[in-house]
C-alpha cells in the first residue's frame, strides 16, 4: 500500500505541473491552488507513512485522495477555463474609425499613419475598437497596443504594402518588421469576417531566386506577430498571401485562434500557417489552412541565436482541416523543448506530411507528452514522420552514437490514436538517434494504406490495432534499435 500511495502521489504531482496560472489579480490563482495542493499532498503522504506513532491514520489517505481528485478536476478543466476567458474578452470603449484619421481605404493611398493614429487614440483612452468597416486599407507595419480590438468587417481588406522600404530590418534578426505586431501588450484581438492580405508575391519571387542561386535569403516580414503578449484572440478573419510566416505567437500566453482561414499558394516559400514559438496555453480550433510550408509548426527557438529559449507547452489543436502544406509539425527549432500538446479531430487533404516531429543534434531538447487522436488523411505523402535526423533521415542508417549534449533531441511519450490514412506514398518513419532513441511511442487503432511501409529505427513502439497495407515491400521495416511490441 505504501508503494502504491507513493506512486500515485508522484503521478498527481507530475500532473499538477501543467495547471495554468490565471492572470494577475484573479482569486484564487491556479498556481496558488496547485502549490497548496502539492504541499498538502506531500504533508498528508508524509504523515500517513509516519510509523513513529505505530499506526497509520486512514483519514490522511481519505483527504489525500479527495484533494488528488480535486486537483485532477482543475487540470481537466484548465483548457476550457482558458477558452472561456477568450470568449469573455470583450474589449469595450471608444470606437476609432481610421477614416476619421485620414484613411482613404482605396487600396492605392498609404493608410499606415491613419491606422496607427486610430490605434493610438484608442490606446490612450484605455483601449477600444479600431473598426475597418469597408474598403481596402493599404498599409505598412502597424503596432497594436494594450486592450485593442482590430475589427475587420466583411467587405474590408487590410493590404500589406509591397514596398520593401516600408518594412525595417529588425536588429539581430534576419527578417523585417511584421505587417501587424503586438509587443508586450495584453488583451489584444484581431476579429471579423474581413481579410488581411500580405500581397507577398514579390517577396516569394526574390526568395525563390536566391534559393536557386545559393545566396543568403533577403529578409522578409511576417504577416502577424504577437510577441510577449497575453490574452490574445484571433477569430473569423481570412489571412492570405503572407510574405513569410503567417501568424506567429512568440513568447506569448493565453491565445485563442479559431474560425480563421489561411490561404497561401502551395509554391510560396516558408509561408507557415500558425507558429506558436516558446508560448503557453494556445488553443487553435476550426481553422482551414492551405499553404506552402508547415500548416502549423510548434517551435521553441535555436540555441545559436544567443537568447533564452523557453519551452512551448500546453497547446491544443482541434477540429481543423489542412490542405496543401507540410502538415502539423513540431520543430525543427526546439532548443527550449516542447511538451503537453493535444491535436484531435484533424483532417489532412493532400499535404506533404501529416504528423511531423523533426529536429536534429544541436538544435533540440525534450519533446514529451504529445497526443494525436481522431486523425484522417487523404493523399498525404508521408502519414507519420518523426525523426531526430531532420532533414536527412536517410543518412542515419550507419550513424554511430555521439556524446549527449544539452541540445540533443529526446522524444518520448508520443501517442497516436484513431488514425486513418489512405493514398499515402509512405506510411512513415520513426527514427531516433542511437545515443537518444525515441521512447514511449503508442500507435493505437492506426490504419495506413501506402505505397511503402513504416520504418522504425532507434525507437521503441507499442502497437495496439496497427494496420499498414503496402503496395510494395514490407508493411513495417524494423532496423537497428527498433523495439516493436503488441500488434
Amino acid at each position: 500500500m505504501t508503494h502504491d500511495l507513493g506512486e500515485h502521489h508522484q503521478q498527481i504531482l507530475r500532473l499538477m505541473r501543467v495547471v495554468p496560472t490565471k492572470s494577475a489579480g484573479s482569486r484564487p490563482t491556479y498556481a496558488a491552488l496547485s502549490r497548496t495542493a502539492r504541499w498538502c499532498c506531500s504533508q498528508m503522504t508524509r504523515r500517513y507513512k509516519n510509523e513513529r506513532h505505530g499506526t497509520r491514520n486512514p483519514w490522511y489517505l481519505f483527504l489525500f485522495l479527495l484533494l488528488a481528485h480535486a486537483s485532477l478536476f482543475m487540470i481537466l478543466t484548465s483548457w476550457t477555463r482558458a477558452e472561456a476567458r477568450a470568449k469573455d474578452m470583450r474589449i469595450r470603449g471608444h470606437v476609432c474609425d481610421p477614416q476619421a484619421y485620414g484613411a482613404k481605404a482605396n487600396g492605392r493611398t498609404q493608410d499606415t499613419r491613419a491606422l496607427q493614429a486610430a490605434i493610438d487614440a484608442c490606446a490612450t483612452q484605455g483601449g477600444g475598437i479600431v473598426r475597418l468597416s469597408s474598403g481596402r486599407f493599404l498599409t505598412g507595419p502597424i503596432v497594436l497596443r494594450n486592450h485593442i480590438r482590430l475589427e475587420i468587417e466583411r467587405g474590408a481588406t487590410l493590404l500589406g504594402s509591397q514596398r520593401v522600404s516600408d518594412y525595417p530590418v529588425l536588429p539581430n534578426e534576419n527578417r523585417r518588421q511584421s505587417l501587424i505586431t503586438s509587443n508586450g501588450a495584453t488583451e489584444v484581438a484581431i476579429v471579423g469576417a474581413g481579410t488581411i492580405n500580405g500581397q507577398g508575391q514579390p517577396w516569394w519571387v526574390v526568395a525563390r531566386a536566391e534559393d536557386r542561386a545559393g545566396r543568403p535569403e533577403e529578409p522578409r516580414p511576417w504577416l502577424i506577430e504577437f510577441y510577449k503578449t497575453q490574452h490574445i484572440l484571433v477569430e473569423g478573419v481570412a489571412l492570405q498571401d503572407s510574405p513569410m510566416y503567417t501568424l506567429v505567437l512568440r513568447s506569448s500566453r493565453d491565445a485563442t485562434v479559431r474560425n480563421i482561414t489561411i490561404l497561401n499558394p502551395p509554391h510560396a516559400p516558408n509561408t507557415d500557417g500558425i507558429d506558436p514559438i516558446s508560448s503557453r496555453y494556445v488553443h487553435i480550433s476550426h481553422v482551414l489552412i492551405d499553404t506552402g510550408d508547415d500548416d502549423i509548426s510548434i517551435k521553441s527557438g535555436l540555441p545559436e541565436r544567443g537568447v533564452s529559449n523557453a519551452a512551448c507547452s500546453d497547446i491544443t489543436i482541434r477540429d481543423s482541416t489542412f490542405l496543401h502544406g507540410h502538415g502539423l509539425s513540431i520543430g525543427s527549432e526546439t532548443a527550449g523543448g516542447v511538451r503537453n500538446i493535444l491535436a484531435e479531430n484533424i483532417r489532412f487533404r493532400g499535404t506533404k506530411d501529416g504528423i511531423r516531429i523533426k529536429s536534429n543534434r544541436g538544435r533540440s531538447n525534450v519533446i514529451e507528452n504529445i497526443v494525436y487522436r481522431n486523425i484522417t488523411m487523404t493523399n498525404v505523402e508521408t502519414a507519420i514522420s518523426i525523426s531526430e535526423y531532420y532533414p536527412d533521415w536517410e543518412i542515419s542508417a550507419n550513424d554511430d552514437a555521439q556524446k549527449i549534449e544539452p541540445h540533443t533531441p529526446h522524444f518520448h511519450d508520443l501517442s497516436i490514436t484513431h488514425l486513418t490514412a489512405k493514398g499515402s506514398d509512405q506510411a512513415g518513419i520513426l527514427i531516433g538517434l542511437p545515443e537518444s532513441p525515441i521512447t514511449g511511442v503508442t500507435l493505437k487503432d492506426v490504419e495506413i494504406h501506402a505505397r511503402i511501409g513504416l520504418t522504425i529505427r532507434s525507437a521503441s513502439v507499442h502497437a495496439d490495432g496497427l494496420s499498414v497495407v503496402t503496395e510494395q515491400g514490407p508493411p513495417i521495416l524494423e532496423q537497428h534499435g527498433a523495439q516493436l511490441s503488441g500488434h
